[in-house]
């Protein structure tokens, strides 16, 4: 496949043959099933005949926190690579026999996690799951593909160099978690990348590609015994333990912190956060609420009241609460033009401030919890999204009705439980990022016209 952002782990949205895959909103009420097979594989599964399609996600303990210190990226080769042939059939023949049935097959390399993709029509459900096994099994890694990917990837590592976005995400995890492995990026860096070998690669995919770690989503047009068979041929050969190298828990720097990248571009990029919360813990769904008044990426949020419609700053400013294995996180972002940066950081952290000071309202919760529940249903409205949306649930150690419950577990969270997250989160102040023109650069004044004589 030609460079797309998947080759630089990052899951992106494709809109490929299968775009039949949208049902109706009710179809994320469907019961969930807990599928185990004859070689002990398990699943979490619905059944739907309402089109006559299959969407398969899974994933495997690992992800770009098992890189080498020194070679960071190799779990973003290792999935990039993964469905670029595999057994007897070279990257030409392999994708081949993808695109003539209309099979969608795709890896990326998340923080904790390779995951993998899986769609088709059910009528090719058979030679589907039979290039996803052997991707699973006996990947190729041939010499030509590996150098072609890694010259993508380097591609795409050099055009970041001039990103402003890009170096603010990087260097924002770096001020927030030091030398720990979540401060690598996960695509690698120019420094790493030439320096992974095909061994790295190997040896990578044979340690954490394990039945131990796996956990799958299925949904769509297939009967449970049908689907148990598929899972057993598919993942049944695989190791049964990966060989995991222990990542220590972080907390994230306590702020208040700030740091700079000076870069000659038009806008300046702003990325602030500060240590959030772990998906395990009791006052998550607060956090998740009290985010989504502050920045989480609606139109009625505060910073983008404060920040775009009261001042006219930026464009967009957001924020999300990010759960890791390891830790959590809670991060944003903006751009503004470069002699107003210092106004628009002043402005974000002081109406952060003032949520960790005064909390939320009443009015301001109550709408907040009403967004949420109904944007739910919305954000499972086809096969690939459920089926998304079941797997992080098991890596979320959810519970398999969880669907079920969220909304009461949402509509549960008082006001004085949201004032306590607000104040947890944000009560210290805020690590900031910024990256743009020097502040004098910026602040210089531009010279005026020589007058007409």
């Amino acid at each position: 496949m030609i460079f797309n952002p998947r080759r630089l782990g990052i899951a992106a949205a494709t809109a490929l043959s299968l775009v039949a895959l949208t049902v109706t909103p009710t179809f994320a009420a469907a019961k969930v099933q807990r599928l185990v097979t004859p070689g002990g594989i398990e699943a979490w599964f619905v059944q739907d005949a309402t089109v006559p399609l299959i969407a398969m996600e899974y994933a495997f303990g690992g992800g770009a926190a098992q890189d080498p210190k020194d070679k960071s990226g190799t779990a973003n080769m290792v999935a990039s690579l993964m469905d670029e042939g595999a057994g007897d059939l070279d990257s030409a023949t392999f994708r081949d026999r993808m695109e003539r049935r209309a099979i969608e097959l795709s890896f990326n390399a998340q923080r904790d996690y390779l995951r993998g993709s899986l769609r088709m029509l059910k009528e090719h459900s058979g030679e589907a799951f039979e290039l996803a096994r052997l991707a699973l099994s006996s990947p190729r890694f041939d010499a030509p593909d590996v150098e072609r990917i890694r010259g993508q990837i380097l591609s795409g590592l050099r055009r970041e160099t001039s990103n402003p976005n890009s170096l603010a995400t990087r260097k924002f995890l770096e001020v927030a978690f030091g030398d720990h492995p979540y401060s690598r990026p996960s695509n690698g860096s120019i420094v790493d990348v030439p320096n992974i070998t095909v061994d790295d690669i190997k040896a990578y995919k044979q340690r954490i590609v394990a039945r131990d770690t796996l956990r799958i989503a299925v949904v769509g047009d297939i009967a449970p015994d049908a689907l148990a068979k598929l899972l057993d041929k598919t993942f049944g050969g695989l190791p049964a333990k990966a060989g995991l190298t222990p990542v220590p828990n972080v907390v994230v720097t306590k702020p208040p912190q700030k740091a700079s990248v000076t870069l000659d571009v038009p806008q300046t990029v702003i990325t602030f956060g500060s240590p959030g919360i772990k998906r395990d813990d009791p006052n998550f769904m607060a956090a998740y609420i009290v985010n989504h008044i502050l920045g989480g990426g609606t139109l009625s949020s505060r910073l983008y009241h404060e920040v775009r419609e009261k001042r006219g700053l930026a464009y967009s400013v957001s924020s999300s609460l990010i759960w890791m294995e390891h830790s959590g996180l809670w991060i944003g972002n903006t751009a503004t033009r470069a002699d107003r940066a210092t106004e628009t950081a002043d402005t974000v952290a002081s109406e952060v401030k003032r949520l960790a000071d005064q909390g939320p309202t009443q009015q301001e919760l109550d709408e907040a919890k009403s967004y949420l529940k109904g944007s739910q249903m919305l954000a499972l409205d086809t096969s690939s999204k459920l089926a998304s949306a079941l797997l992080q649930y098991q890596l979320d150690k959810l519970p398999i009705d969880y669907i079920e419950k969220r909304n009461a577990i949402v509509d549960a969270v008082t006001l004085d439980q949201a004032k306590a997250a607000a104040k947890k989160l944000w009560a210290d102040g805020l690590l900031t990022v910024v990256v743009g023109r020097a502040p004098q650069a910026a602040a210089a004044p531009v010279a005026p016209a020589p007058k007409a004589n």
